[in-house]
């Protein structure tokens, strides 16, 4: 069934994702920071927990509780897409979204943590260290503001 939406922003966020970690994860030391920019590095850091890593230390059981809650929003985005075929934005918004769930539900199914190696910072104050799942995720969830705020003036 066609979704209104090509695969191409799921796949293309997860293929990404999981290329650049493999990359991130050979050529670099746990903790190590390589300089991009005056305002970015590059570094290997492990999430146990969800974003900003909220829960990271709660002993182990949030590895399974944020996989499952991933598949279970997965599962929600697929049935999504085809219950809204004709919403192009929305399905390329929820798309996004499921591709960066997927890409970090198999990072803590693999790893136990989810790999994150993006780094962004202002003098001595560092956002915390993201990945490209974590971009599509965000994009994504813009991207549904924007179609909802469209869908809003025409009606």
């Amino acid at each position: 069934m066609n979704t209104g939406a090509t695969p191409d922003g799921r796949c293309r966020a997860e293929q990404l994702d999981h290329a650049l970690k493999i990359v991130i994860v050979r050529t670099f030391a746990y903790g190590e920071s390589r300089p991009v920019t005056r305002f970015f590095n590059l570094v290997l850091v492990y999430n146990k927990g969800a974003a900003f890593s909220f829960l990271a230390d709660a002993g182990g059981w949030q590895r399974w509780f944020f996989t499952g809650l991933g598949v279970v929003v997965g599962l929600f985005i697929i049935w999504m897409l085809y219950r809204h075929t004709g919403q192009r934005l929305f399905c390329f918004a929820i798309s996004l979204i499921l591709g960066g769930a997927i890409g970090n539900v198999v990072d803590r199914v693999v790893y136990g943590h989810v790999v994150d190696f993006l780094d962004f910072y202002v003098r001595n104050y560092h956002w915390p260290a993201f990945n490209v799942a974590d971009c599509a995720i965000t994009v994504g969830a813009v991207l549904l503001i924007v179609d909802e705020l469209r869908r809003v003036r025409r009606h």
